[in-house]
């Protein structure tokens, strides 16, 4: 089957020097959500901004739905649909005539049933006839939602959806995308909310410094980097690890209050059995243990720390 999206030794140099991105390589399946994490700067908008047509790539090939976006633009184009991080719309009109124009302008013929399901699945129905002008800000990240899906595109760019949003709206927009991926939609979204790549995504991207240093499916990413960290609370402060623990690779904590140990959720044996029993053997005392187990975002920050990158 044609992927949704194929990305083919991508590379972009601005004038500058600044080599944005370096050898791209990328296929997005069809009806998935795929995340693009990454810190700023590290390329997520300059590469969506590529594929969309907005910047040339100085390198590289680009095909949506198996049409390459030079040679088929129009056709390519017209199956794309884009909410940029910048609320971009005419504050003047209303927002009936927003998205009536935005389906017109990819060349759709009027559809005014389709329209009315759009705007009344993102909760914007009663507001039709409202100028965007009088809009909350909020309202106004669902028109630009709106307009990206006036002209059903069968592939969705979602730049920071929720960027200054608050928790509610965010959750909606959570709940609309889901609803777009079942209707058939692929759905490619660069967010700053880490947990909102571990509530939605099918698979994840993680680009830091204009490369791609990893794809992988969302569960199997979990499943293959995750670990699991045992917390011992010390009766008594520790000011160094005792030399029969060493086995272990234990790190102390809380100013010498905890001892930390972290252990492969997969392995057949975990060692905490083994370390209990040291511990009773060498008088070490604890009065509590929990388990953690890593998040998503323990896993970013660490895939982008060992490439000298920072925080999204």
């Amino acid at each position: 089957m044609t992927p949704a999206l194929s990305i083919s030794h991508v590379t972009k140099t601005y004038p500058s020097g600044l080599q944005a991105l370096k050898d791209i390589n990328l296929e997005i399946r069809n009806s998935e959500i795929f995340a693009l994490l990454g810190p700023n700067g590290a390329g997520k908008t300059t590469l969506i901004s590529i594929v969309c047509g907005i910047v040339t790539a100085s390198a590289g090939a680009v095909a949506v739905d198996g049409f390459d976006i030079v040679r088929d633009y129009r056709a390519a184009r017209t199956r794309i649909g884009l909410v940029p991080q910048e609320l971009n719309t005419d504050t003047f009109e209303t927002l009936w005539a927003t998205v009536r124009f935005s389906r017109g302008l990819f060349g759709r013929e009027p559809d005014a049933a389709f329209l009315e399901k759009v705007l009344r699945d993102l909760s914007l129905w009663d507001k039709r006839n409202d100028r965007i002008m009088t809009l909350s800000g909020g309202m106004k990240r669902r028109v630009m939602i709106a307009k990206a899906l006036s002209h059903q595109p069968a592939i969705l760019f979602l730049d920071e959806p929720t960027a200054g949003v608050d928790v509610e709206l965010r959750r909606d927009m959570w709940a609309l995308v889901r609803g777009l991926r079942d209707s058939g939609v692929t759905v490619v979204l660069t967010t700053h909310y880490i947990e909102e790549a571990e509530e939605m995504a099918d698979r994840i991207g993680v680009i830091s410094k204009g490369e791609l240093i990893l794809v992988e499916d969302k569960v199997t990413l979990m499943k293959k980097l995750g670990k699991k960290q045992l917390t011992l609370q010390l009766q008594e402060r520790m000011t160094e690890i005792p030399a029969g623990l060493g086995d272990w690779h234990l790190q102390l904590a809380a100013d010498g209050n905890e001892l930390e140990y972290s252990f492969d959720i997969n392995a057949e044996r975990t060692g905490i059995s083994a370390l209990l029993r040291r511990m009773g053997d060498l008088g070490v005392g604890y009065k509590d243990l929990n388990t953690h187990q890593s998040s998503l975002e323990d896993i970013f920050v660490s895939l982008v720390s060992d490439r000298g990158g920072s925080r999204p």
